[in-house]
């Protein structure tokens, strides 16, 4: 995940101590000030700000006022705090998700949003014996592993950990997975991905993924695992996907049978 900071030498920033010669009081001139730099795009949402200090000599103020303009964007929902990590710009709305089977990226294409990856690994390595009964193989067989942290307009949503059987997976250390979908990868190769047996549940973040996705350790997010198939019923791919749990909602249609 990009942490990108708002450089102290960065013009109009550095150079404009705030005055007490406005009628504003202070907090709220530090909150406008920083208000409109994410406004116009300084700063980025999911970007962390710089720290408290570095803020406090930017605008020329106290850290109690600095702070209580802080909560205040908090508040208004234009930041989060991160406890023990900073402050950060709040991530866009929440997207509901489909209930058809589509990519990550054919989903941010039809909500207008860009979607991109961070790539974690991708290495061949041999099935452990749950991946090789998930995959209907012998255990020791070689797959193909992606992990990615999967990202929309820049904000990180989710790390995907996906599983691809090696025979399969051909040209896959060639192909760039940062912007290129791995279900386009798949279909390209003439695969015809069907179905989706799949579950979700709520985890707690650890340490490591709450760093890629700028969340609190001990954060709840949501894990959906999916074994995908073709119309042979044969599994293709099989990806564990942890999504920050403020940023993923499913919609879901249910209904009753006649008579029941």
């Amino acid at each position: 995940m990009s942490t990108e900071h708002i450089s102290p030498e960065r013009p109009g920033l550095a150079a404009s101590p705030l005055t007490g010669a406005y009628p504003e009081p202070l907090w709220m001139q530090a909150r406008a000030a920083l208000e409109n730099r994410i406004a116009v795009g300084e700063v980025k949402p999911g970007s962390r700000l710089p720290p408290e200090r570095e803020l406090c000599q930017m605008l020329g103020i106290s850290r109690v006022t600095l702070r209580k303009a802080l909560t205040a964007l908090v508040d208004e929902g234009v930041l989060r705090a991160a406890q023990g990590r900073g402050w950060y710009v709040a991530a866009p709305e929440r997207k509901e998700w489909p209930n058809t089977l589509e990519s990550f990226s054919e989903t941010a294409r039809r909500m207008g949003l860009v979607a991109t990856s961070r790539v974690l690994r991708r290495e061949a390595g041999p099935a452990t014996f749950d991946e090789a009964e998930a995959f209907q193989i012998a255990p020791g067989t070689p797959l193909y592993r992606l992990e990615r942290v999967r990202m929309l307009d820049g904000v990180p949503i989710a790390v995907d950990h996906s599983l691809v059987p090696a025979d399969i997976a051909v040209g896959f250390d060639e192909v760039d997975f940062t912007t290129r979908s791995l279900y386009d990868t798949l279909t390209g190769l003439g695969f015809e991905l069907a179905q989706a047996d799949t579950t979700i549940e709520a985890r707690p973040a650890d340490a490591a993924l709450a760093g890629h996705l700028a969340i609190a350790a001990g954060t709840p997010v949501l894990e959906m695992r999916q074994t995908v198939r073709d119309r042979t019923q044969r599994p293709l791919l099989s990806s564990s996907i942890r999504y920050a749990g403020d940023r993923y909602r499913l919609r879901t249609s249910f209904m009753r049978n006649a008579g029941v």
